[in-house]
Order: C-alpha cells, then structure tokens, then sequence
C-alpha cells in the first residue's frame, strides 16, 4: 500500500477518534469520509495504509472490544450487548464475535465468570457510560 502524507493523519485520526466515541451509532463509509473531509474510496484507501485494516474492520473490532469488557463486567444479556456496541443483528454479531476471539459470547462470559470477574448490575453501567446533562 502506498504510503500516507503525513498532512492526511490528522484527517485519517479524526474520522478514527469519531468511531472510537461513536462505535455504538450507525456509521458508514459516506459518514466516515465526510468527518475526514475526502471522498469515500480515498478516505477508505488511505485508512486501510495508514492503520492496516479497513475503517469497517476497525469499527468492528472497537465494537467486539467493548462487547468483551461488557460480557466480563456487565449484568447485561447477549442481545442488550449485542445492541449497545452498535450491530443489529445478534446472529452477526454473534459469528463476527466467535471469529475474533475464538468463542461464542455466551461462552466467553461463562469463562470470564468461572475466573471470578465480578458483574456490574447493567443499570448502572448504563448510567455510567451516558453523558452528563448537567453542568
């Protein structure tokens, strides 16, 4: 892959910072380039030189990461995690899930719960993770 300008990073880690706060929002490529200020197929290109993966398989990754912290700490089920990381399909993310890190969810859970990783009750980590409205 040819090399990115170093005038292009700031660009590329703004639409990078984007996905990092919004994993759980719908995001596209058109939304994506448009917080980079370039047109979808140069903002997908030069994404994919400058952090190895494409920006669809980053927000995916980002997604499947907090789905794990969730599944370890959270007394959410699978479907209100699977929703709150952003995929509307629980059989997609289910799959994509077991294809990163090697098992199911449920099954990733029951491990991380026989290791003794005490659950937060889902309500407050709900309540946590929202912003403030005050102040």
């Amino acid at each position: 892959m040819p090399a990115v300008p170093a005038a292009a990073i700031p660009h590329l880690r703004r639409a990078k910072d984007h996905m990092d706060a919004r994993f759980a929002e719908p995001l596209d490529l058109d939304r994506l380039a448009a917080v980079a200020g370039w047109s979808r197929f140069h903002f997908g290109r030069s994404f994919a030189a400058l952090y190895g993966e494409s920006p669809k398989a980053y927000l995916t990754r980002r997604r499947l990461e907090r789905a794990q912290d969730l599944l370890r700490s959270a007394n959410l089920t699978v479907t209100e995690i699977c929703l709150a990381v952003g995929f509307t399909s629980l059989g997609t993310f289910s799959r994509r899930f077991t294809e990163l890190v090697g098992e199911s969810p449920s099954d990733y859970r029951a491990r991380m719960r026989a290791q003794g990783a005490p659950a937060v009750p889902g309500c407050f980590l709900m309540m946590w993770t929202r912003p403030s409205t005050f102040g």
